[in-house]
């Protein structure tokens, strides 16, 4: 095992996760994409991202990442669910540097520490870290989005496991101090609902018209939900429909940090800005993936 793998995290090379080799082609996809939407009035003091292969969701994911603002962000906190180990809290990483195939980005070591000091996290083993895609997916474009100020900020990544209602409480009052800091971007990791019978998850309202037709409505169900900034309504939606949002927790602790920070007056609104579905599902043999990318600002 080579020797910074004791302190770095490579993106791994595979048929939808970028290697260090595909550098410039990557590069040239994520302008591309981002040089076809608008940014918004306001930057974005955190955004909600898709993380499935490019191919499928990269301009799905631009809509977000046009919305930061690198001359004022200096740490980025990314919280992504965790499809692989079972966890009940939250998880931060063993190593100090994440490889892109763009460049390096440095994890901060002092955010970890405050956090690692409130006995609320876990380490990953460097084998989750790796196997992980919910977060390795969003540093081509945290590069991207920053580099005009490449080497005047960090990363904060989080791996967020099962997490009840109180817990998402927790971690949302925790992480609320840090979302409260202008200087900060919170990066939370979802891809919305997944749809067939290789996802055992087959809700269908016929009334709404074909299939695909159906799960749009019921994202945009949640989609409207999370837009209200209510932390006790989504989870109410999510018993419901039982909707396979896979970052349900994630999104849970980013609404219940700005609830934390609307009690002491601040003024939010979220808004989401592109929606995308993998395939259009017509049949019951179908499946599909859905993708939505909005922003959070600060007024």
């Amino acid at each position: 095992m080579p020797l910074w793998r004791d302190k770095c995290q490579d993106m791994q090379s595979g048929s939808w996760r970028p290697g260090r080799a595909d550098g410039p082609q990557l590069n040239a996809q994520l302008e591309g994409w981002l040089s076809q939407v608008q940014s918004t009035k306001r930057p974005a003091r955190a955004i909600i991202a898709p993380h499935a292969g490019y191919t499928y969701c990269g301009s799905c994911a631009a809509h977000a990442y046009k919305q930061v603002d690198p001359s004022i962000t200096r740490r980025i906190f990314i919280l992504g669910p965790s499809h692989h180990v079972p966890l009940s809290r939250c998880a931060l990483s063993s190593v100090d540097i994440y490889r892109t195939p763009l460049y390096d980005l440095r994890i901060d070591q002092k955010i970890y520490g405050e956090l690692w000091k409130t006995g609320m996290f876990e380490r990953m083993s460097l084998q989750t870290d790796e196997d992980e895609h919910s977060i390795e997916m969003h540093l081509p474009y945290t590069a991207k989005a920053m580099e005009s100020h490449k080497d005047e900020f960090t990363i904060i990544p989080v791996l967020v496991g099962a997490l009840s209602e109180s817990k998402e409480q927790e971690f949302g009052k925790l992480f609320s101090k840090y979302l409260a800091d202008p200087s900060n971007l919170f990066v939370v990791s979802s891809d919305f609902c997944h749809w067939g019978q290789r996802f055992r998850y087959s809700y269908y309202d016929e009334s709404q018209g074909e299939i695909y037709r159906s799960i749009e409505h019921l994202d945009k169900m949640g989609m409207s939900i999370i837009e209200q900034l209510d932390p006790v309504s989504f989870s109410n939606y999510l018993k419901k429909y039982h909707n396979t949002i896979c970052g349900r927790h994630p999104i849970g602790v980013l609404l219940n940090a700005i609830t934390e920070l609307q009690k002491n007056g601040m003024n939010m609104s979220f808004s989401f800005l592109n929606y995308a579905q993998s395939s259009q599902c017509r049949n019951w043999q179908d499946s599909s993936v859905s993708y939505a990318a909005g922003a959070l600002t600060v007024h």
